[in-house]
């Protein structure tokens, strides 16, 4: 079988043959009318016969030359097909993430998005703190679990870090844990004990602290009370969205770990995608700054 012409060749003789000039060619190609010439007269030494009639005001195309045409433009057609198909089918990676991490994370994978549109993320939301990637085809997930007990699948992201949080017009009415006494506190669980831990290490006891509002969730809470409606116990770690565009103020600086904390997961015996490597790195690093 006879050796098939360079590509290069056939796709410059494809854009000189729609203009039939080798000025205009060069321009399109950016290349010089020189380097267009050549290809062509390559072109027809391999094929063995001419594809364009030199004439003074221009250029033709032979009988040879118009049968190519039209076999070029359906293959480039193809391949533009190709193009336009086979990039339209990029990865979507599925990420599961509990409703408390999301004030961290959605911001972030909104980013992300925008800087990294080739590796698009469909976002589930859960109660759950956990996943089980033997029933769910997710490819990572962000979970809450105690620190030091994770998996070499597990990529640390932040600690869990308690501390009050409010809306700022209820900044002044709070100059000491005492304060709190004659604030409605928000709690982000039944059983009060994240606001427990946090007294216990400020050295406060409350009456009020079984009084208040209870939430289902972590996110609930801290909506109510950059509302001004409480004061709520926070993650630290979660909440910096919130403090930066300031909905939310800590009016006190001690932070208590709980020996918890939040890792980006995904399912032990497989290989991580490119893309799925390049959104872990790109995550645990925003958990950095």
């Amino acid at each position: 079988m006879k050796r098939l012409p360079p590509l290069p060749a056939l796709h410059t003789f494809w854009v000189t043959a729609q203009c039939c000039n080798f000025t205009r060619a060069a321009e399109q190609l950016h290349i010089t009318q020189g380097a267009v010439s050549r290809q062509i007269a390559g072109l027809e030494r391999h094929l063995g016969y001419g594809l364009f009639v030199r004439q003074a005001r221009g250029l033709s195309l032979t009988e040879e030359g118009r049968e190519w045409a039209l076999r070029v433009q359906q293959v480039f057609g193809v391949i533009g097909e190709a193009v336009e198909q086979i990039g339209s089918r990029r990865e979507v990676l599925q990420l599961k993430a509990s409703t408390c991490v999301m004030r961290w994370l959605l911001p972030r994978v909104l980013q992300w998005q925008r800087e990294r549109p080739d590796v698009p993320v469909e976002l589930t939301t859960t109660v759950a703190y956990t996943v089980d990637f033997r029933r769910e085809p997710f490819d990572a997930a962000v979970i809450y679990a105690p620190i030091g007990e994770q998996s070499e699948q597990a990529r640390h992201l932040f600690d869990e870090q308690l501390t009050p949080v409010c809306a700022p017009a209820l900044l002044d009415n709070l100059h000491t844990p005492a304060d709190l006494q004659h604030q409605v506190l928000l709690h982000p669980t039944r059983d009060q004990r994240d606001w427990a831990l946090w007294l216990k290490a400020a050295g406060t006891r409350l009456s009020s602290l079984s009084q208040g509002h209870h939430f289902e969730t972590l996110d609930l809470a801290m909506t109510v009370a950059a509302q001004g409606s409480g004061v709520a116990i926070g993650d630290r770690a979660l909440i910096g969205e919130d403090l930066k565009a300031g909905r939310l103020v800590m009016p006190f600086e001690l932070r208590v770990p709980t020996g918890m904390g939040y890792f980006l997961v995904y399912p032990p015996q497989t290989v991580p995608s490119a893309g799925l490597l390049a959104l872990m790195d790109w995550l645990t690093s925003q958990a950095q700054m």
